[in-house]
């Protein structure tokens, strides 16, 4: 019998005196037994090794330690005190003293670690297949790859031995095999998490990764693990508006950039671009709007990361060991690493400024988006498939994921259904960097439009949070006089990188009037609910940061507040004070700025 090992099922049995700690480690132990063939472990942790987690969880209160006898996996780039961390080459493998950082705050928090997993070697690979333990067999089907390189992390979380896995991300390690399992993959902001501990594969590029079956789960892992380590170079302190408190079940209308039909690719797969394509149905009558955008940007970043200078990063991670005994490296692995030896400064510094005016073009896309969608992948592959063609389809796999650390973006891999195959699917959606809450939020809004199992396992998913949240990135104002399109303070708008959403109308309770003072003239907007009409009015959305700027110029009697719209929304809008209206001339009649000034010309 599979134990529900969801956060929520687990702690809520816990709870109940149902299970203990020892007795689900044990049981863990006993299924992973059974699961031999897909190649899921390094090094799963004995009894004896996990004795000493389970006896500290008697220092920690089960109500307050949010990971309280949590099992979790731990990808075997990733340090484990006392534990041989492999890289997946025994040539290279060490026993660290310490834990990483990640590592320490999660068993600081109550977590269990049940062992080390497979990967593709020095996690160089997004299928899962070259490692010496043997190539990582797809929880669902064992003949179909689980995609890496954090193989052993999602096959371990799909079939129900670990309740969240730790992952690596540097192209889409951490999204891919989320897809080809069912799971919710969270590749974070670099930074967000510390990399002290971790094994490179490209020290710049990388970051800690989380599997998990539902995104709750994944903000509950997400808001132990992460927090700024002086000891990285490359950690970064989180923002306000990504803290754990923000997030929830997104809501309202969201802006969703999606690819042109012309530029997916699905390699062959038809049953992948059925679901595609019966993906985005269901979201669009769940509210979310689609906007083509141009990939050529996006795809050329990602084409920089294997075919430009980054790869020589790789070289410098696996020093001196492929200088010294490159047949110790699996032969794909080395195939792709040995040139990074080669390209001079000079090709770096080209890529580096090619790569600056790509995210030029790709942040202006962005700025424009709550989030973009993407197949997580194009298609599935059997293990049998890769081994025959181990870089063309590797690189296939990469399509729609090896831009994003580049590009300096967060990503959440959701699952959404099963192809007609029986195989699972998924998008990805992602977002500017510290990004990661809101993205969360709309990942937990999409599973609860597709209602699928936990993994590989016939459980239902707990109950998720439901808590509303808004966007924080931007916010929508609504403006009903000079700052109307093309009108003469338009420009406040538009230099802060503002953009119009859409004209409706106010609710039909507002007075309108003509105040004093100008140029330019400006209108005030005042409830009336006796004496009241809908005004015509614009939504435009501003930048959060530039909002502060916006508003502190708001020459009195105006102000910014709430007005309700003619569908009912409440709105973020300029309001005036009642003596601001004192002798100022009324213009309701008119329904509307333009409307006056065209009948005063």
């Amino acid at each position: 019998m599979t134990t529900d090992l969801s956060i929520t099922g687990l702690r809520s049995a816990y709870a109940q005196g149902l299970q203990n700690p020892a007795q689900v480690m044990r049981h863990i132990r006993e299924r992973a037994a059974e699961y031999s063939d897909r190649n899921i472990w390094i090094h799963l942790l004995t009894e004896a090794e996990q004795a000493p987690y389970l006896a500290g969880l008697s220092a920690l209160d089960p109500v307050t330690a949010p990971l309280w006898g949590v099992p979790f996996a731990i990808k075997d780039n990733i340090d484990l005190a006392g534990i041989p961390t492999t890289a997946a080459c025994e040539a290279f493998a060490y026993t660290p003293d310490a834990s990483a950082v990640v590592v320490q705050q999660l068993i600081a928090a109550g977590a269990i670690p049940v062992g080390k997993t497979n990967l593709d070697q020095f996690a160089t690979g997004l299928n899962g297949t070259r490692s010496p333990w043997g190539p990582g067999r797809n929880a669902f089907d064992p003949e179909y790859i689980s995609g890496g390189s954090s193989a052993g992390s999602a096959i371990s979380v799909a079939l129900g031995l670990a309740s969240f896995s730790l992952g690596t991300d540097t192209a889409g390690s951490g999204r891919v095999p989320a897809c080809f399992n069912n799971l919710v993959g969270l590749k974070p902001t670099r930074g967000l998490l510390s990399a002290s501990g971790l094994v490179p594969a490209c020290r710049s590029l990388d970051c800690i990764s989380i599997f998990s079956v539902n995104a709750d789960d994944a903000n509950v892992v997400l808001a132990v693990a992460e927090g700024y380590d002086q000891q990285d170079g490359y950690s970064r302190e989180n923002a306000f508006d990504n803290s754990v408190r923000q997030y929830g079940r997104r809501t309202g209308a969201l802006r969703v950039g999606v690819i042109p039909e012309e530029q997916l690719k699905f390699f062959g797969s038809e049953a992948y671009a059925q679901a595609y394509r019966e993906t985005l149905a269901v979201l669009s009558g769940a509210g979310f709007e689609f906007i083509e955008i141009d990939y050529a940007p996006f795809d050329e970043a990602a084409r920089l990361l294997y075919e430009g200078p980054w790869v020589s990063e790789r070289y410098l991670a696996t020093q001196p060991l492929i200088d010294e005994q490159p047949e110790a490296i699996f032969p794909a692995v080395r195939d792709i690493i040995a040139p990074g030896a080669k390209p001079p400064a000079t090709d770096l510094f080209k890529a580096q400024y090619r790569l600056a005016e790509l995210k030029q073009s790709c942040d202006a896309v962005m700025a424009q988006l709550d989030c973009l969608l993407t197949p997580t992948a194009g298609r599935p592959y059997t293990v049998a498939e890769l081994q025959a063609e181990p870089i063309v389809y590797n690189s296939e796999l990469g399509y729609y994921t090896n831009f994003m650390n580049l590009l300096d973006m967060a990503a959440v891999a959701v699952p959404t259904q099963f192809d007609r195959n029986g195989f699972p699917f998924g998008v990805t959606i992602a977002g500017a960097a510290l990004s990661d809450r809101a993205l969360l939020s709309i990942a937990n809004r999409i599973q609860s439009v597709f209602v699928l199992p936990q993994g590989a396992t016939q459980l239902a998913q707990p109950p998720q949070v439901d808590t509303p949240v808004a966007g924080t990135g931007t916010i929508d104002l609504v403006v009903c006089g000079a700052h109307l399109t093309g009108l003469p303070l338009n420009w406040q708008l538009l230099e802060r990188g503002g953009y119009f959403l859409e004209a409706t109308k106010t609710a039909d309770c507002y007075r309108f009037y003509a105040l004093a003072g100008g140029p330019p003239a400006r209108p005030g907007l005042f409830r009336d609910e006796d004496a009241g009409g809908a005004i015509e009015v614009e939504v435009w959305r501003l930048p959060a940061g530039e909002f502060g700027s916006f508003v502190a110029a708001i020459p009195a009697p105006l102000g910014i507040g709430k007005v309700e719209l003619a569908d009912g929304r409440e709105m973020t809008s300029f309001i005036c004070e009642p003596r601001g209206v004192v002798g100022a001339r009324e213009i309701t009649a008119f329904g509307g700025w333009r409307a006056w000034l065209a009948a005063e010309s």
